[in-house]
């Protein structure tokens, strides 16, 4: 349990029988009056928002999320399929809960999965991954002064803007936070 003067950012509570993510709160007092907090939770299952008040020092149950280190294998159509490393269970996720996770996972990749009561809420990927490139144009000699970019597919179907000399097979290092190119690897 956590009063509302523990609440922070990220944490996921029971709030009304849902799991819900603290997105924002905001702590008020008027000059007349009793304090209270304003929340922005989102709905971890659903993805809906949802604003609300309650009154300062009310309590609240703390979700306890696990986190497993698990492989990903393979995707067979809407079907994610990872391996446990330690139990070599092996997890199937929908891509409902994948998300845009699925443009960085390439085969044998370590993530974690997020999840309550074996049930998976969530993706952790890593803040950057290797990506091969499958397909792009050739920069031609001379492009260079600019400092100008090209389109380049990987091997997941991502896009992303790479400078000219990048080529076809070349591996590159990608920030999953925003998908762009960092450097070569």
């Amino acid at each position: 349990m956590v009063t509302t003067g523990e609440l922070r950012k990220g944490l996921t509570i029971l709030y009304d029988g849902e799991l819900m993510r603290i997105n924002e709160f905001q702590h008020v007092k008027q000059g007349r009056g009793s304090a209270y907090v304003r929340l922005t939770l989102r709905n971890v299952r659903t993805g809906a928002t949802v604003t609300t008040t309650v009154q300062a020092g009310e309590k609240f149950n703390v979700a306890q999320l696990e986190k497993k280190v698990v492989q990903f294998l393979y995707r067979d159509g809407e079907d994610f399929y990872f391996m446990d490393t330690e139990t070599y269970d092996q997890p199937v996720v929908k891509e409902s809960v994948v998300g845009d996770a699925a443009n960085y996972l390439i085969e044998n990749a370590e993530v974690e999965l997020l999840t309550y009561e074996d049930e998976v809420l969530d993706i952790a990927l890593p803040p950057n991954v290797v990506l091969r490139v499958a397909e792009t144009e050739p920069g031609y000699k001379g492009d260079t002064a600019s400092g100008a970019n090209k389109p380049a597919v990987m091997e997941t179907g991502l896009r992303v803007m790479v400078p000219l000399f990048i080529n076809v097979d070349d591996l590159l290092r990608i920030d999953t936070r925003t998908g762009t190119y960092i450097e070569r690897a």
